[in-house]
């Protein structure tokens, strides 16, 4: 069975000019991997929490301290197959100070190309806040 790989669209939300990337991401990634692939796109360093919210539902690195403040689900344990699919959008944030908000659609689903590493970057505009 063939892979099947996202065509994801990430824009910094509120930001004009937009400043953007298009990603190839397998679909078997979990939002952890997802993470690591928009901080290397946008060019963040990974120095802050983060999290995505899809369909109302926080994804993240949870807290172990029950009383914690953000009740966020695994990431670990949730693969983009199985919560997304092509049209879907979702946000995921970073720097829970700064609050840099990125806006994701998945454009479109593929198949793998056996010739092809994922993840790749496609395209973008403008270079990302220092």
């Amino acid at each position: 069975m063939s892979r099947q790989i996202f065509q994801l669209k990430v824009s910094l939300a509120g930001i004009r000019p937009p400043v953007w990337r298009r990603v190839l991401v397998p679909g078997a990634y979990t939002l952890d991997r997802l993470h690591r692939v928009v901080q290397y796109a946008v060019g963040w360093r990974d120095c802050h929490l983060h999290s995505f919210d899809i369909d109302g539902v926080s994804y993240g690195d949870p807290d172990p301290d029950p009383d914690g403040e953000l009740a966020l689900r695994d990431e670990l344990e949730v693969r983009l197959d199985a919560v997304l699919g092509k049209g879907s959008r979702f946000r995921y944030t970073y720097d829970f100070g700064d609050w840099w908000e990125h806006d994701l659609v998945v454009e479109d689903v593929v198949l793998a190309d056996p010739d092809e590493r994922y993840p790749t970057c496609l395209d973008g505009g403008r270079a990302g806040p220092p």
